[in-house]
């Protein structure tokens, strides 16, 4: 069992398989200040827990006691959330360069991993370059 909050901090980095530099972006801290959490040389402040669970979907009484669920919800359905929220807040056109570069982003992922290409749009073929807005 994991008994400290600086602990459970990075237990939560590791369940979401990222680096303390993409953590700390996401919470809006620096990297050197958020390191000294980790090492027990800061304390955790209210700030920095509001912003794990908010950011993060972190359950606040697991960060604080370690007890329950170390996600408050589904990590997806949370992320989805922001990008909604994000999405909503664009004009039309914008929405429509962002489907396209996503779309372009997953089938450039499908190719990495070697995967074939299942989705064919034909107003979107792969070799079409993102048009400038």
């Amino acid at each position: 069992m994991v008994t400290k909050i600086q602990d459970r901090l990075v237990a939560v980095r590791g369940a979401l398989e990222i680096t303390q530099r993409d953590f700390c972006r996401g919470i809006y801290v620096s990297q050197s200040y958020y390191a000294q959490i980790e090492s027990g040389k800061r304390p955790v402040n209210d700030r920095i827990i509001a912003l794990v669970c908010s950011q993060y979907g972190v359950s606040k009484e697991y960060l604080l006691t370690g007890k329950g669920e170390m996600f408050s919800e589904n990590l997806a359905d949370l992320q989805l959330q922001q990008l909604l929220e994000i999405f909503n807040e664009l004009e039309p056109p914008f929405r429509d360069y962002v489907i396209l570069q996503v779309k372009q982003l997953v089938e450039a992922v499908k190719k990495q991993k070697g995967h074939p290409s299942t989705h064919k749009d034909k107003k979107t073929p792969q070799n079409t370059k993102p048009t400038k807005i």
